[in-house]
């Protein structure tokens, strides 16, 4: 991972790629600290304290810290992914969308445009409805529908322009756009949520083996993300004698690779957004009814912690059947004369390949939901509420499972360049090789 890094220093294309990364996550944490007009900032963080236990927690996390200073960007990149989930599961009902997936590139970008069209009226219905729960919480400084419509302008706004930078970085930076902007929002507020952990040892509100408790038990759940993320199941492929050219290749054995989480950070950011949406308009409703049944979704309850798990191993199952088909995978392997041992080429092997993948993503859903529930218990149990948010298990997850990625595209840019680089160099340019060696070399390659 360390050379990947230093090989994308020395590459003018990575350099840039990593460079026009850094500065759009630098745009985004500039536009944090942009206040949205119209709220009594004391008054807001009052109530944002009396909240912060709730869901509020959970969507400040996603927010970047946005949230609790009610920026431009308090809505963050939730409304993008609720819309995306939505759109996603319309696919497989919808014949249009149906089609328009299965036509490529074209058929993408007009997924896209109207998923960027449901992030505007989402967001604007959003902005709305927070702005008026504002106004009943007494935060506002001049309530009105001139209030109101500023607010909901301007908060669509900040989240159009965070969909934005995320589509540019996918496109124009390195690794997926969306994950590093809720990462870098998660990391921003990390070390002022440790230190603040720290300061309870001070005044006697947290003992010193308990910190050192919290410490080992984080450090044992970054281990453990580790390993599991690395994890594979690797399916031996064979491919027969076959002639390419005036050559004959030998026969050969590779593996078709599997991870245990194929799904990677997406169930728990997508759980996320699923609870947070209700919770959110809940919590600005005066309805006393209303707050109950949102109380009722807390992390931490029964219920919230029974719904937020059947979300994340729905969305590992979900998410797995929607970025490997096995048809597709066993029609590939067919076409490249490539077959599973004991398998039949076409339908037998897409059935061994969907029984592989079920069993896979079954234990990887249990994986995240331990993952995303145990750590909070346990923080939680100990104290530590605010350090159960920003180094419990769903944030770490995030972290852990964003930064692995991330680093194999910069590993899989570097060698794709340095392949390329190698296969660009006929035998008599390579440095140092002498005239009598390009032509033997020429005669091998014959």
């Amino acid at each position: 991972m360390v050379g990947g890094f230093e090989d994308a220093v020395k590459i003018p294309e990575l350099r840039k790629r990593v460079m026009f990364t850094l500065s759009m996550l630098i745009v985004y944490r500039i536009g944090v600290f942009v206040p949205t007009p119209g709220i009594d900032s004391e008054a807001f963080g009052r109530m944002f304290d009396q909240a912060s236990g709730t869901l509020f927690g959970l969507a400040n996390m996603f927010s970047g810290g946005a949230l609790e200073r009610f920026s431009v960007f308090a809505l963050g990149i939730m409304p993008y992914i609720s819309v995306s989930i939505i759109m996603q599961l319309m696919q497989s009902s919808i014949p249009h969308l149906e089609n328009l997936s299965k036509e490529g590139e074209q058929g993408r970008r007009v997924i896209t445009r109207y998923t960027r069209i449901g992030t505007i009226i989402l967001a604007l219905l959003q902005g709305l409805m927070i702005s008026i729960g504002l106004e009943s919480q007494g935060v506002v400084s001049a309530p009105g529908w001139h209030f109101r419509i500023v607010s909901m302008i301007t908060l669509t706004a900040g989240t159009s322009f965070i969909m934005w930078l995320g589509e540019q970085i996918s496109e124009r930076g390195i690794g997926n756009g969306i994950s590093l902007i809720i990462t870098a929002g998660i990391l921003a507020q990390m070390p002022s949520v440790m230190l603040g952990t720290f300061a309870l040892t001070q005044t006697g509100e947290l003992d010193h083996f308990k910190m050192l408790m919290l410490l080992l038990f984080g450090a044992l759940t970054v281990l453990f993300i580790v390993y599991v993320e690395r994890s594979q199941r690797r399916i031996p492929v064979q491919y027969p004698k076959r002639a390419m050219g005036r050559r004959m290749v030998q026969a050969t054995t590779q593996h078709l690779p599997f991870k245990l989480n194929t799904a990677g950070v997406i169930p728990p950011i997508f759980a996320t957004s699923v609870m947070i949406v209700p919770a959110t308009i809940a919590n600005f409703s005066a309805n006393e009814a209303v707050q109950n049944f949102s109380s009722m979704l807390l992390r931490g309850t029964l219920l919230g912690d029974t719904i937020f798990a059947g979300l994340n191993i729905f969305f590992c199952f979900f998410y797995t059947a929607l970025v490997l088909d096995p048809e597709k995978v066993a029609e590939n392997l067919k076409k490249q004369g490539g077959f599973i041992p004991t398998r039949r080429p076409g339908k037998e092997t897409a059935e061994f390949i969907n029984d592989v993948l079920t069993r896979l993503t079954f234990w990887g859903a249990l994986y995240i939901v331990i993952i995303c529930l145990v750590p909070d218990m346990v923080y939680q149990r100990m104290g530590a509420g605010a350090f159960s948010y920003f180094f419990g298990g769903t944030a770490v997850l995030i972290v852990v499972g964003v930064t692995l990625d991330t680093a194999s595209q910069l590993e899989s840019h570097v060698v794709a360049r340095n392949y390329e680089g190698f296969m660009n160099k006929s035998p008599g340019k390579i440095r140092g090789q002498s005239r009598a060696t390009a032509v033997r070399g020429r005669l091998i390659q014959r």
